[in-house]
């Protein structure tokens, strides 16, 4: 044990937690962790106060909360992995011959952090360091869908977690569970006109080693159009970059 023995805890709890494909119970975190039960009970307490750890308080279980999450994406938000993307961004910009972002996700928002723009193509909304709400977003779909359901829930408990631009897309958890339903039976997100009318998009998710998304990489282009949306060459785009992240398919959920 280190000298700072509460902090080595807290980090094993996360770790664990991490590791897991579902929230767990409190026995399963004491055993893996080896703490009592009053000493798990206390410094998940505190967890669950920072926002670190969800407690399904119904189920009797404990999950990955979103400032958990946030650490993860402050990861992504670093030089590696922009500088990974931004040579398959490029190419899928030589390809599609539209423009390609890569976004993080925030809180509610995605965090654009990656993009490359078109030739002759006007500027998009999803410029670097824009924020918008993740579930209007094809970027934040792709991420979302790839979530824990319970990571979803935390996120948007009620319908004021719903932000609306056009007076288009979800505003209710329910209605969302099958907007990702379907995002994860297609293996990618769309959405057309719900950022900025006259334009759609389509992304995929980017994963982790865990197979949990880190990223969501999309390509936008103008609407209404002739041609078929880019899906394979973003989908195997964001492979490439999973795999150079060392990451795994995520098993598939329903939030």
């Amino acid at each position: 044990m280190s000298q700072v023995p509460a902090a080595t805890r807290a980090l094993r709890v996360l770790r664990f937690l991490a590791s897991q494909p579902d929230p767990v119970p409190l026995d399963r975190i004491m055993r893996a962790v080896d703490l009592p039960r009053s000493t798990a009970y206390h410094l998940l307490g505190t967890m669950v106060d920072e926002g670190f750890v969800i407690h399904l308080v119904e189920e009797k279980r404990y999950g990955l909360g979103v400032a958990a999450f946030e650490v993860g994406s402050g990861y992504s938000r670093q030089e590696p992995l922009q500088r990974i993307a931004r040579r398959l961004l490029a190419g899928l910009v030589d390809t599609t011959g539209h423009s390609a972002h890569l976004a993080v996700l925030h809180g509610r928002d995605v965090l654009y952090v990656v993009e490359e723009r078109a030739h002759g193509r006007p500027p998009l909304v999803t410029d670097v360091g824009v924020r918008l709400p993740a579930h209007l977003t094809a970027s934040g779909r792709a991420i979302l869908a790839a979530l824990p359901p319970a990571q979803v829930r935390a996120l948007y408990p009620d319908r004021t977690a719903f932000v609306d631009r056009h007076g288009k897309g979800t505003d209710t958890l329910s209605a969302l569970r099958t907007l990702l339903a379907e995002t994860r039976q297609r293996g990618y997100a769309v959405e057309d006109g719900e950022v900025t009318p006259g334009f759609a998009s389509v992304a995929a998710p980017v994963l982790d080693p865990n197979g949990h998304p880190v990223a969501g990489l999309a390509v936008t282009f103008p609407t209404p159009t002739d041609e078929e949306p880019p899906t394979m060459v973003v989908r195997r785009a964001a492979e490439a970059l999973t795999a150079r992240l060392g990451g795994r398919t995520a098993n598939a959920r329903q939030v």
